[in-house]
């Protein structure tokens, strides 16, 4: 049986020192996360689809001996080899995946296009998919690592304009499972993060303030989450601590997915 890699981060080795491929990391939580990785003493291959957008998110990091870029849409199969096989080539080694490239197209379900459909899924969850696949050998050979791929509390409880998007969040939530029960006996865990309302730009762009009223009201820590508290829980799954953890899809919600109804009204009752 192969055991589970739990890389340890060597300061005084900077070429021993792990590291992670972040998709989706030219903003939000994806940044956040390549952020958090570098501070624990990480590289970071960093993708995105926008290849401006991901080189002022390097400019930010400031740390151009731990990082990379590569631009790549995580739903072209050859783009993907090609890119995982450039983060081979840089650091010669790959320790963790975190799949997070994702897009939203917010439309009730019959006025949702096949092509919305199609590109929603593509993203969502055949590029976990086929990024996942690319990157598995690789972590292989280095005796392991973890993957973790980021969901949605919208694949865990539908809601309405949400059909393409839920869909694809549910059935990336599935993926994890089957990705961690083929994959652990190569000494790879996989687990999924399912972030609830994040103050990332896209929130900000599309919820009103009727809905962020809403979502407080929903939510029993009355607040929506921090980009850095969804990457903090990624990076916990990818290092050693979370070393017996693979298969679960953790939601990061402030208690949103265990808070029934009735929250506001209870709370003005006080109990």
């Amino acid at each position: 049986m192969t055991s589970i890699a739990t890389p340890a981060v060597a300061p005084d080795r900077p070429e021993a020192a792990p590291v992670a491929l972040v998709t989706g990391a030219g903003r939000g939580i994806g940044l956040a996360t390549a952020r958090a990785f570098l501070a624990e003493g990480w590289r970071v291959a960093l993708l995105d689809i926008d290849a401006a957008l991901l080189e002022a998110a390097l400019a930010t990091l400031d740390a151009p001996a731990a990082t990379l870029a590569l631009a790549c849409d995580v739903a072209d199969p050859a783009a993907v080899a090609h890119a995982v096989g450039q983060a081979a080539a840089r650091f010669a080694r790959l320790d963790a995946v975190v799949n997070n490239a994702g897009i939203a197209v917010f439309r009730p379900l019959l006025e949702t296009t096949p092509e919305d459909w199609a590109r929603v899924l593509a993203v969502n969850l055949t590029g976990p998919f086929l990024v996942t696949r690319a990157a598995a050998p690789l972590m292989a050979r280095g005796g392991g690592g973890a993957v973790v791929n980021v969901t949605s509390i919208s694949g865990l409880r539908a809601s309405t304009l949400r059909v393409a998007y839920g869909t694809s969040k549910a059935g990336l939530a599935h993926l994890t499972k089957q990705q961690a029960v083929e994959l652990g006996e190569i000494g790879i865990r996989v687990n999924a993060v399912a972030p609830g309302p994040v103050d990332t730009a896209m929130a900000k762009a599309v919820h009103s303030p009727a809905i962020r009223k809403d979502y407080h009201d929903a939510i029993p820590l009355n607040r929506y989450g921090l980009e850095a508290e969804i990457a903090s829980a990624i990076v916990f799954l990818c290092g050693p601590r979370a070393s017996y953890i693979t298969g679960q899809v953790i939601a990061v919600d402030g208690g949103f997915q265990a808070a029934g109804i009735g929250l506001p009204t209870l709370r003005g009752a006080g109990g």
